[in-house]
This record gives structure tokens, C-alpha cells and sequence, in this order.
């Protein structure tokens, strides 16, 4: 069975939501919308306190190719057009809404109905995922216009759909998978078609059979889409990684990008969000976010209204267990702890995960012993225990020699060392430090207009 050649782990899956159906959580009173859910520069606000608004109504423009538009999740009155406070205690721009019922903008489809046929030309249907504000719903956030935006020194072969999800505990994208699969496989070809591309790999793990059988099924209605079971194995879900698994393909170390192996990487989530952005003209203002942790008394997969408020979703899970806990925004290798409950849901939050006992804690780190194993289990082929110390002795230059842009945070050094080193937290700031030397060194040597 098909995986990834370099490192890897295979820590404990914990789906404890797997088989629980998605479920609508109430609407919220209040919706806070930061205007940074993306990579790329923040967008503007296009409403102003007191303004009343429309659930699916532009409310954030986006400022620059690389940004992407906000919509409004709730119909209701514009409250605060200001600076709140987000998951790791940080202030962001934000659009703060009071919901009065429930009314969509005009134009906006709500029917259940499946339409599947989209005669849109490339540049339309780019057009209208742009206008919807649909972003990787990975934890990504790469704005999908841009991703869709092929360099005309560049061909675009195949289109990779992830439906892998290999973080523990998160269960989102699985019940798109199963409860969404003819929205997605529409919406698998809308993006074949704007991209020009015969051929589609929807690759998922071996431990979602349901899954796989499903749209593998349904896949046989639709020309060059392919469902392909993969092995277990963390971090599959990495785009590089996934790609080497069903391509065979090496993407090159940073600046490269996947389109230089000629293929466009989508997750399973993103491309349902296509495909209402093209066929149902709406916007991206609600996902399914994964609510999970052993803890918790109901593990949920619910459908979310951006903007609510992350203790909504964990008092619909029967609320916080006795004792420390930590809650997680994302899964327990690549999320991260949050301070702040009260922030809300945003465009790549695909789960919540809630931490508890042993878990919970830092284990106390001893001498490293040299035994390797970083190395081993990294996936980029990198010497995870050199990067770390030469982040802590801020020697940049030797960051940047040992290819530290080439890291995808996933933490699979530090799961491995018997030493409990925080290999990954110190490889996190020497990667920043490095990258912002990187973005200075371009701007200086980019001639001024």
C-alpha cells in the first residue's frame, strides 16, 4: 500500500468522533470574524458599526492577490469593528456581529439538492471561489484563487484531493467524506476544470475503509477521479508527503512549490467549499470542526457558523472535564494550545481537541543522547537535534544552511525523543527568525518602482 518514503510516525489515532454524524450547533448570539483567517495580508473591512448585514454578505474585502475576502456568518447588526482577542491571547482586527434570526443574502442557494453540472469557463469558476473566500480548510489557509492562479511557466498535471487526515483525534474531513461525498466529488471536477486537468487522486487512509468505499463508489461516475487507499502513517496529510506517496514526485526544498512537480494539492473540505461557491454562489461562512478529547463527555463533529465562540463548541460537548485540562486548536501534534476559549471558530479551525491527565503535560527533558531518532522519524529529512541547538545558540546562519524553511512543524521529533526534548519549539523560532531574514534579504534585493 502506497505512503511516503522518508521518516514518519504512527501515534495513536484516538478518533473517538469517528462515528458520530454531523450535527448543526445553534446559532451563536455573537459572532467575533477576525479579518486575518489566511495566509497573506489581513482584509479590509467593507462595513462599519450599526451597519446591519446578511449572512453570506461581503463584509472584509481582500487587500492584495495574496489575502482573501470575509463574508458574514449571521444575519444581524455590526457591532464593533475592532481590535479582539484571539486563541493564544493575541489582539487581531476583528468584525463583531449580533445575530437578529437568520436571513441570507440574496443569490445564495440553501437547497439540499445537488447540482453537478458546471459549464463555467476557468477564469469564472476562479472568479467565483475568490468572490466565496474559500481558503485551504487544512489548517493551511492558503487562499484557493491563488492556488488556482497557475504561473504561465508552470502546467499544471494533477489535481491531489486530501482526504488523509492524519492528525489524532480529528475527524472533520472523515464525515465530509461520508456525508458529503457527491458535493465533493462535484466539486473535485469543478476543480479539475479550472485547473485544465484530466486526472484526480483522492488519497485516503486505510483506517477510514467507510470512507474509501464510499467515494470510491461514487468516483467510478466520474471521469479521471481516482480514490487511493494509503498506508497509516504521520504526516501524511502534509502536502509534500502526500504528493511523494501517490506521485512519486519530489517537491524541491522552499521556494519551490507543489506546481513545480506539476500538481495542485486541495483538501477533501475545501473542495466541498468549491463546489458551493461555484454551483450555490455561497461564501464560506460555516465548517465542520471536530470537538473530541477523552475527556469530554460527547465527541461531536459539528457543523459551525464562523465566528462562534470555541466554548459554544465545548459546552455542546458536555463541557470541560474535571481537572487541568488544555484546550488545543487543532489535534495534540500540530495544534496549538489555546489561552483564550472564548476566541472563535475561523476558516481553518477543523477541530478542537481537549487535553487532559498526562496528556496535558510537558514532561520534564533530560540530556539529549544522540540516539537519532529525530532523524529518523522526520519526513523532510532534516537533523531535527541540530536545528534545535543551533536555534537556541540564534546561529541563523546555520539555520539557514541546514535548510530549516524545509520544516513543516508536524512534531514528529519531538514525539520521538526519549529525552522529551521541546526539539519543535526551538525549531519553530529559529524557522520564523530565518524566514523574516529570508523576506528581508528579497525585499532589499527587489529594485524599487
Amino acid at each position: 500500500m502506497k505512503t511516503f518514503p522518508k521518516g514518519g510516525i504512527h501515534p495513536s489515532d484516538c478518533k473517538l468522533s469517528r462515528g458520530r454524524a454531523i450535527e448543526a450547533l445553534p446559532l451563536p448570539e455573537v459572532v467575533t470574524i477576525p479579518l486575518a483567517q489566511h495566509i497573506g495580508a489581513p482584509a479590509k473591512a467593507k462595513v462599519a458599526k450599526g451597519d446591519k448585514v446578511l449572512a453570506g454578505q461581503l463584509i472584509a474585502e481582500a487587500a492584495g492577490f495574496m489575502s482573501a475576502d470575509i463574508h458574514a456568518s449571521v444575519s444581524g447588526t455590526v457591532t464593533a469593528v475592532d481590535m479582539a482577542v484571539n486563541g493564544q491571547g493575541l489582539r487581531q482586527a476583528a468584525i463583531t456581529i449580533r445575530r437578529e434570526g437568520d436571513e441570507w443574502a440574496a443569490g445564495i442557494d440553501l437547497a439540499d439538492t445537488v447540482v453537478k453540472e458546471c459549464t463555467l469557463a476557468p477564469q469564472e469558476i476562479v472568479a467565483k471561489i475568490k468572490a466565496a473566500g474559500v481558503v485551504g480548510m487544512g489548517g493551511a489557509t492558503f487562499p484557493t484563487h491563488v492556488k488556482l492562479a497557475v504561473p504561465p511557466s508552470r502546467k499544471a498535471e494533477r489535481l491531489v484531493v486530501n482526504g488523509v487526515e492524519c492528525e489524532p483525534y480529528l475527524t472533520s474531513d472523515h464525515r465530509v467524506m461520508l456525508e458529503r461525498s457527491e458535493e465533493l466529488l462535484v466539486g473535485v471536477t469543478i476543480l479539475m476544470r479550472a485547473l485544465g486537468v484530466r486526472n484526480a487522486s483522492i488519497g485516503i487512509e486505510n483506517n477510514k475503509p467507510d470512507a474509501i468505499a464510499r467515494l470510491a463508489r461514487l468516483a467510478a461516475e466520474y471521469d479521471g477521479v481516482e480514490v487511493v487507499p494509503l498506508k497509516v502513517k504521520y504526516p501524511q496529510g502534509g502536502e509534500k508527503q502526500l504528493i511523494a506517496a501517490l506521485t512519486g514526485r519530489e517537491v524541491p526544498p522552499p521556494p519551490a512549490l507543489p506546481i513545480d512537480v506539476g500538481v495542485v494539492v486541495c483538501n477533501a473540505s475545501t473542495a466541498v467549499a468549491v463546489y458551493e461557491a461555484v454551483q450555490k454562489n455561497k461564501p464560506l461562512v460555516e465548517r465542520v470542526v471536530t470537538i473530541t478529547g477523552k475527556g469530554l463527555k460527547e465527541p461531536k463533529n459539528l457543523l459551525v457558523r464562523l465566528g462562534t465562540p470555541v466554548s459554544a463548541l465545548i459546552e455542546a460537548a458536555g463541557g470541560l472535564p474535571d481537572g487541568d485540562c488544555k484546550i488545543v486548536n487543532g489535534g495534540p501534534m500540530m495544534g496549538r494550545a489555546m489561552s483564550n476559549p472564548e476566541a472563535p471558530v475561523t476558516k481553518g479551525c477543523s477541530g478542537i481537541t481537549i487535553l487532559g491527565g498526562a496528556d496535558a503535560e510537558r514532561r520534564t527533558s533530560s540530556n539529549c543522547i544522540k540516539c537519532a531518532r529525530c532523524v529518523a522519524a522526520c519526513p523532510m529529512g532534516l537533523e531535527p537535534y541540530l536545528l534545535s541547538k543551533m536555534a537556541q545558540k540564534r546561529g541563523w546562519e546555520a539555520l539557514e544552511a541546514g535548510d530549516i524553511a524545509s520544516c513543516i512543524e508536524c512534531g514528529c521529533c519531538s514525539a520521538s525523543c526519549p529525552a522529551y526534548l521541546p526539539l519543535l519549539d526551538w525549531i519553530r523560532l529559529g524557522k520564523q527568525t530565518v524566514m523574516g531574514i529570508l523576506r528581508a534579504r528579497a525585499a532589499a534585493n527587489t529594485p524599487k518602482k
